[in-house]
């Protein structure tokens, strides 16, 4: 009995250990606490009722071979700063669920491929995979960054709270079909994503509420919160995810 305690307490410190240098926040649902890791830029990592699931993991932002294996990876899409098969070899174990986009698996990865629109039930998780582009910002030859059906937003269905993972994303009419998801995270940095007024509407089309920016660069964080302090029904927390 003691040998267990220790181990288990053991087991504890070193996942507490390896996520320690990150904020987290915990929000509770009524099937469970899910923890919320903020890694940086577009990372992202979720505890929820013994399962880890990892978001766009890449080398550059932590050690993955300090961090829990995955029982979940989710990739948005194949730019180099969301997909690194480095990070998920690194946390790839037996049953490990891969879901990625059909441009990541023409790329080397494997795994569940799922377009705009698919849904699909992981390790009791429903998880819905909504459309991430551009309309307004595109490189010098007139190409979107992200084009329309090449990239996935993440909808993830934990108990009865539902949270949205934009992904690489402009304030696209689609935000509209998933409306009142309880937790959005959106991008705000250019010229690959959303400013911060883009932002601001994107939030009027879901009605979060819970709002974290994310993958924001250099913006200024407090030009949003300017832009939507007169909404009283929002809560906006920025974390260290540059």
């Amino acid at each position: 009995m003691l040998l267990n305690y220790m181990m288990a307490f053991v087991m504890a410190l070193a996942v507490t250990g390896s996520t320690a240098q990150f904020e987290q926040d915990t929000v509770v649902t009524k099937k469970g606490d899910l923890v919320i890791t903020f890694i940086g830029h577009g990372t992202l990592m979720f505890n929820f009722n013994g399962l880890v699931i990892h978001v766009d993991p890449v080398s550059g932002f932590a050690d993955y071979s300090t961090l829990p294996k995955a029982d979940i990876i989710l990739v948005t899409h194949h730019h180099g700063d969301h997909f690194d098969p480095k990070a998920i070899a690194l946390l790839k174990k037996a049953g490990t669920e891969i879901v990625l986009t059909r441009t990541c698996a023409e790329q080397g990865g494997s795994g569940i491929v799922m377009k705009n629109g698919d849904e699909e039930n992981i390790k009791g998780l429903r998880i819905k995979a909504v459309p991430a582009y551009n309309l307004v910002h595109k490189r010098d030859d007139g190409e979107p960054f992200h084009p329309k059906g090449t990239g996935n937003g993440y909808v993830i269905y934990f108990g009865d709270k539902s949270v949205y993972i934009a992904g690489d994303t402009e304030n696209i009419p689609e935000m509209k079909s998933i409306a009142g998801v309880d937790i959005a995270f959106l991008p705000m940095n250019l010229p690959y994503t959303m400013t911060p007024e883009m932002v601001a509407d994107a939030v009027k089309m879901l009605k979060p509420k819970i709002l974290y920016p994310y993958h924001f660069g250099d913006t200024d964080t407090n030009i949003l919160l300017k832009l939507l302090k007169s909404d009283k029904d929002l809560e906006i927390r920025v974390r260290k995810m540059k």
